[in-house]
């Protein structure tokens, strides 16, 4: 089987170091080992033909133990996406939503920690959002206003990623457990091609404490992603998912390409790759993409 294993440094100057380690450790199996294939200045591919992709990643994750650099492992054959689906909430933009929102409200710590169990998996997330939100009944509706301007930023990268994926005709959708109001302005500001979140209900300018169901989780993001590919007239093997909690898992799983962003340990177990180092940018070394196909 025709590999290629994509290795992705936060720092260039860690790279030939990187590719050397991996270069052994995939050695060491048995594989056939091509020339490294420069894709910018902190990224690469090194060609391998394997029958065994799972023990090639095992031994190149192993190699790259203890350094700042990123590695996926996979065929070379339709490694270059068709749909870009994503999680919001730190993923694409710096913060959770709706913590941000309860600071607002004086709540912070105890919306917080029902974020982080959920994000976890430890709680069901559908009731988990209606806990929290009924949190913030009564919180003026100006507040979702001034969390954005000063709290939302995009995550570094992540504008080029989706930019470059749109404009080499892919499809890009932003599906998120959070909220409209924060998912269509950041679908803007990134490039999204569209975007499907849960609706916050208001009442007499101010939050109700009640969230629009049917609410948009896990199943609903897997969904999101069945339904992207169908019009597309492709299956989910041409789609690439990123997410970092635990609703995140089942369009995870799905994809032709999952990957953990800065994930929950249940997520960064179950994805192909995993993004802990380096930017959003990662996401298109992946695909074969070089530095200069970049927009921007």
């Amino acid at each position: 089987m025709q590999l290629v294993v994509t290795l992705v440094a936060a720092d260039p100057h860690d790279l030939v170091a990187a590719m050397e380690a991996v270069e052994i450790a995939v050695a060491g199996t048995g594989a056939a080992v091509g020339e490294p294939d420069l894709l910018g200045p902190n990224a690469a591919d090194l060609p391998v033909e394997s029958a065994f992709p799972a023990l090639i990643r095992e031994r190149a994750e192993g190699a790259l133990a203890g350094r700042r650099v990123d590695v996926c492992v996979q065929p070379v054959e339709g490694r270059r996406k068709r749909l870009l689906i994503a999680d919001m909430d730190s993923t694409i933009i710096n913060v959770e939503c709706l913590d941000e929102l309860a600071d607002f409200a004086g709540v912070k710590a105890q919306v917080s920690a029902i974020t982080e169990r959920a994000m976890a998996g430890e709680l069901a997330f559908e009731g988990a959002l209606r806990e929290r939100v009924a949190m913030l009944k009564g919180l003026g509706l100006d507040a979702l206003q001034a969390c954005y301007d000063d709290r939302v930023r995009l995550n570094p990268g992540a504008e080029t990623l989706v930019r470059t994926m749109a404009a080499q005709g892919a499809r890009c959708v932003l599906v998120s457990g959070g909220f409209t109001f924060f998912t269509g302005r950041v679908a803007t500001a990134a490039g999204f091609h569209d975007n499907r979140a849960n609706t916050l209900i208001e009442a007499s300018g101010a939050l109700a404490g009640r969230v629009g169901e049917p609410i948009l989780g896990r199943e609903a993001k897997l969904t999101a992603l069945q339904e992207e590919v169908a019009a597309l007239g492709v299956t989910p093997a041409a789609a690439l998912a990123i997410g970092d909690g635990a609703n995140d898992l089942a369009m995870i799983e799905a994809a032709g390409l999952g990957v953990a962003y800065r994930a929950k340990p249940i997520v960064a177990a179950q994805a192909d790759a995993r993004v802990d180092h380096a930017d959003l940018t990662a996401l298109l070394y992946f695909q074969g993409y070089r530095r200069e196909e970049f927009a921007g």
